[in-house]
């Protein structure tokens, strides 16, 4: 057996278009006037048969169409892609294929499209539940027709999942707390929940370095409201399986724990990423981000990645801690016996005597205590 095949394998395809820039958005996302769909499909599908060659025998457990806004896409091309899709890999008998929406390009005839193409589980960018904070966020959908649009995705779709942003400006504890109440009581299976991070290289990012983003929760607050969100999505039974991701039981989002479990992962598309173990080692894929040359590459050279880089196995097992850490469920040392040097134990010893970690049975995962300063727990984890 080899190491990706406890994570699965699965599929990410993005499509880099959107119908505006939010202010808070760090990824690959375009405005741009027209689409060839046509043309992009071809690029696609094209990608698919290259990377199916080198990945033969594999069972694919997920796709996932991410953005961008996906539900851009016309329903033929997303056809198209699955057809290919299922002419190049076995599939799963659970196979899981999401596609993210934004409510502002939701309608029933283009969601049934979709459905019928193959798709499954679609994954709605709500990210607020009333129309103030919308439009802070640089959202085009109203409170409204967010609930109109996520209507028609349950009317259509037996999974449906929500992203929600919180600690944003000006936003109480209280706030928080009513609007995530009203999102449980409208949520069907999942619900991803993130805090609002400012990133370099987006408008918030300009406006915070200038010092005119105003109303912002300061770390205290923002860890309360970290801590409720637990509280409150566990008493009404969605567990938080990830640090930013709660769902029934059952119901958790198998691609996203394929990345978290430390699987393979093709990656298509402007600015994708991959993890492909060939011959015994894993790589790292990159495609190139701007659109208009990553389909001009495929288009010229029938290969749209920057390079494969061969990860060394530290950096391997520094993946798989900052990944699965992540999850509730933590991690399996016994994966990588060989990483597991003084230097690392002791830091583990150090993280289960301030009560951040458990360890049993060589499975490590972060405490309750540690959740909520993950990104501290795993800088001591990795402190050489």
């Amino acid at each position: 057996m080899e190491d990706w095949e406890h994570g699965g394998f699965g599929l990410y395809i993005h499509w880099p278009f959107c119908q505006a820039k939010c202010p808070y958005c760090d990824f690959n996302s375009h405005v741009v006037a027209q689409i060839d769909q046509k043309a992009w499909q071809k690029a696609y599908l094209s990608e698919i048969e290259r990377i199916g060659a080198d990945t033969q025998g594999r069972v694919l457990r997920s796709v996932f169409f991410g953005g961008g806004t996906p539900s851009l896409m016309d329903p033929d091309v997303v056809d198209a892609i699955l057809t290919k899709v299922r002419a190049t890999w076995s599939m799963a008998n659970n196979i899981e294929i999401t596609l993210e929406a934004n409510p502002t390009s939701v309608e029933a005839g283009r969601f049934a499209g979709y459905r019928d193409a193959g798709v499954n589980r679609v994954s709605m960018g709500v990210q607020a539940l009333n129309d103030r904070d919308l439009k802070a966020l640089g959202r085009l959908h109203t409170a409204t027709e967010a609930m109109q649009a996520f209507d028609i995705a349950r009317n259509v779709f037996n999974r449906v999942s929500f992203d929600l942003i919180y600690a944003r400006q000006d936003q109480s504890l209280a706030d928080w707390e009513a609007e995530l109440g009203m999102a449980l009581r409208l949520a069907v299976d999942h619900l991803s929940l993130y805090q609002l991070t400012i990133e370099d290289g987006t408008a918030f990012g300009d406006r915070y370095a200038a010092g005119k983003l105003r109303g912002l929760p300061d770390d205290d607050r923002a860890a309360d409201m970290y801590v409720l969100t637990q509280d409150i999505c566990g008493a009404a039974g969605f567990a938080g399986y990830e640090v930013s991701n709660h769902a029934h039981s059952g119901d958790e989002s198998i691609h996203n724990q394929i990345y978290w479990r430390y699987g393979d992962y093709a990656g298509i598309g402007p600015g994708a990423h991959g993890r492909l173990t060939l011959d015994g080692q894993r790589y790292a894929t990159e495609a190139p981000s701007a659109p208009v040359g990553w389909l001009s590459q495929v288009c010229k050279s029938g290969n749209g990645d920057l390079q494969r880089i061969a990860l060394k196995p530290d950096e391997q097992f520094a993946e798989f801690l900052l990944m699965g850490m992540r999850l509730s469920e933590g991690v399996d040392l016994r994966r990588y016996p060989d990483e597991q040097n003084d230097v690392l134990l002791n830091n583990i010893n150090i993280l289960l005597n301030l009560d951040m970690v458990e360890l049993a049975n060589q499975r490590l995962k972060v405490t309750p205590l540690g959740r909520p300063v993950l990104n501290a727990v795993l800088r001591g984890l990795l402190d050489t």
